[in-house]
């Protein structure tokens, strides 16, 4: 009788009902978890999980272990969907749990580089820049005092910078009309016709002592060749690698080399742990030789015993596995024209296997066994 684990608390009740009839059906039938494994075509590491609760079996698994164990399927599959039910609920629960704190995460890492908010000044508008000039209502242009001794004049209209290229909080933005200025307009005290915070032109028709705008447009042109470079930098990389390939295309086409055999291990399934020589000698279930990777090659009757050549070729081994038989009887797997034998002994199971040998093809493997009663015999 096996020692099961305690199955995990946050089991679903259906599902950890159904892991508990698992259980009971292999109990009942007296086969280790191995021979479960060989005979149902899943590897023992993953009966070893749908037992424990930490994975449910796929449909087919459980349609097969009803077969093995003589139970009616359509009852096993009944509690298989409710089971799967609960499960796919869980996973939903789990999933929306770790989107909800991704996205927690999200927030407060974005929150460390949000936004800073401006300063305004009391009137309003964005800087620090001055007031705006008042004129009165109804009444014509304002005229701008000239050198002592000369009449006021009025700025010409058409000298007006255009909308487009004012900086920021220029006419267009604080929805003044051509020719005014905000935190501009006021001549300096020496009377030169410069203005001093309107980012125009004076009287004279040369540019003001504007304040930051320059600093802005500067910016701005530096960004500008910072990009046209990134991007001309970008076209020329394109076009090297393009031109490259091009020139590999041709040789290749031209020529292409054999290609040479290497001395690396095959890569191997999931799960899979050895191949060829470095499987001798190991368990073929530790390994993931068995289940849906091996099937029976040659099998004999010794008695009430059948014997078997069990071999992977995607591990390059084969070993011997008995079955129907009593503890004592005993199993043994050789390689042709080779000495080393590998042997398998029958418990309270009532059946074995033996440990793998290396074998290029199944033909190559040979099984025998001894019963207990005496009897001996062995595959083609």
């Amino acid at each position: 009788m096996p020692r099961w684990r305690a199955l995990p608390d946050e089991l679903d009740p259906q599902v950890r009902e159904f892991a508990s009839q698992l259980r009971r059906l292999v109990d009942r039938s007296g086969l280790s978890i191995a021979a479960v494994a060989d005979r149902t075509g899943y590897s023992k590491t993953s009966w070893e999980r749908y037992l424990n609760g930490r994975l449910l079996a796929p449909k087919r698994a459980i349609v097969t272990l009803a077969e093995v164990t003589g139970t009616n399927p359509v009852h096993l599959t009944t509690m298989w969907e409710l089971a799967e039910r609960a499960w796919s609920r869980s996973e939903m629960r789990h999933d929306m749990t770790m989107e909800a704190i991704r996205i927690s995460q999200a927030r407060a890492a974005l929150g460390e580089f949000g936004p800073t908010a401006t300063k305004t000044g009391k009137n309003g508008s964005a800087g620090g820049g001055g007031r705006t000039a008042a004129r009165p209502s109804g009444g014509p242009a304002t005229g701008v005092a000239g050198p002592a001794g000369v009449a006021p004049t009025v700025p010409p209209q058409g000298q007006a910078p255009l909308a487009d290229s004012l900086p920021y909080g220029s006419e267009r933005e604080q929805g003044l009309r051509p020719g005014e200025r905000a935190g501009g307009g006021v001549p300096y005290a020496d009377g030169a016709g410069a203005y001093a915070g309107g980012g125009g032109r004076g009287p004279d028709g040369q540019p003001g002592t504007g304040g930051g705008s320059p600093d802005r447009q500067r910016r701005r042109r530096r960004l500008t060749m910072f990009l046209a470079g990134v991007v001309g930098a970008l076209v020329v990389i394109g076009a090297a690698v393009y031109l490259t390939d091009a020139g590999k295309g041709e040789k290749d086409d031209d020529a292409k080399p054999e290609a040479t055999p290497t001395s690396s291990a095959p890569e191997l399934p999931a799960g899979v742990q050895c191949s060829g020589k470095d499987c001798t000698g190991k368990d073929p279930e530790a390994m993931g030789c068995g289940g849906e990777f091996a099937r029976t090659t040659d099998s004999v009757l010794v008695g009430q015993a059948k014997v078997e050549v069990r071999y992977s070729k995607t591990c390059g081994a084969a070993w011997a596995r008995i079955t129907q038989a009593v503890p004592g009887d005993e199993v043994r797997i050789q390689q042709a024209g080779t000495t080393g034998v590998q042997k398998g002994t029958v418990n309270a199971d009532l059946d074995a296997y033996t440990p793998m040998v290396a074998v290029t093809k199944a033909s190559e493997a040979k099984a025998c066994a001894t019963l207990k009663a005496g009897q001996k015999g062995c595959t083609q």
